[in-house]
């Protein structure tokens, strides 16, 4: 489990058809072990070797469909976050690491000292977002501006623009979306007591 507060940053040095390598400071590295878990950018993803600045992780064929790590490319920065600790403060919010679809920058828009972000989103995940509630966006804890039929948006805070990929995103770009979970919880819920 993650909560949607980036630590760190890496680098991708190396992509194959099922492999991502990331180059990252010792203070990851450190924290790694092989077989551990890390979000990399909002994906929850294994260890599977790791050296004093750098880790592998293997994805499989779901992952490369349902996540914008198909898209990832040699120097990419992305966000990375260790799993939570028993004794670790929830700042942001339940992140699983668990994609539910991809958005797409539509608009950086500047206001103020932030940034506000419109995303453009499939239909489906609509009714899961809400106007002052959690999303995450390449896994970063974010509260939705508002939300329409096909978007929605977010503001950056000038911290967050800083210690996140977002100063390097475009218009265009594809990022991963993960919802609330409560959101899911509550629909299978309901949806069970009426049938």
């Amino acid at each position: 489990m993650f909560t949607g507060i980036i630590t760190n940053l890496g680098i991708v040095i190396d992509k194959s058809e099922n492999k991502l390598t990331i180059k990252t400071g010792r203070t990851v590295s450190n924290e790694l072990s092989t077989g551990a878990s890390i979000a990399v950018n909002g994906i929850c993803l294994t260890v599977v070797h790791k050296s004093k600045d750098e880790f592998i992780i293997d994805y499989m064929p779901e992952t490369d469909d349902k996540t914008n790590i198909k898209y990832l490319k040699t120097s990419d920065l992305v966000n990375l976050e260790l799993p939570v600790k028993a004794n670790s403060l929830l700042s942001g919010h339940i992140v699983q690491g668990h994609a539910d679809g991809i958005g797409k920058i539509e608009e950086i828009k500047k206001e103020g000292n932030s940034k506000i972000f419109t995303i453009k989103i499939p239909s489906q995940l609509s009714k899961y977002i809400v106007e002052k509630g959690s999303i995450a966006i390449n896994g970063i804890s974010l509260t939705v501006i508002d939300t329409h039929a096909s978007y929605f948006n977010v503001g950056i805070i000038p911290y967050t623009w800083k210690h996140t990929m977002l100063h390097k995103a475009h218009i265009g770009d594809l990022v991963n979306i993960e919802v609330d979970i409560l959101a899911k919880y509550l629909e299978k819920l309901f949806k069970e007591r009426s049938t």
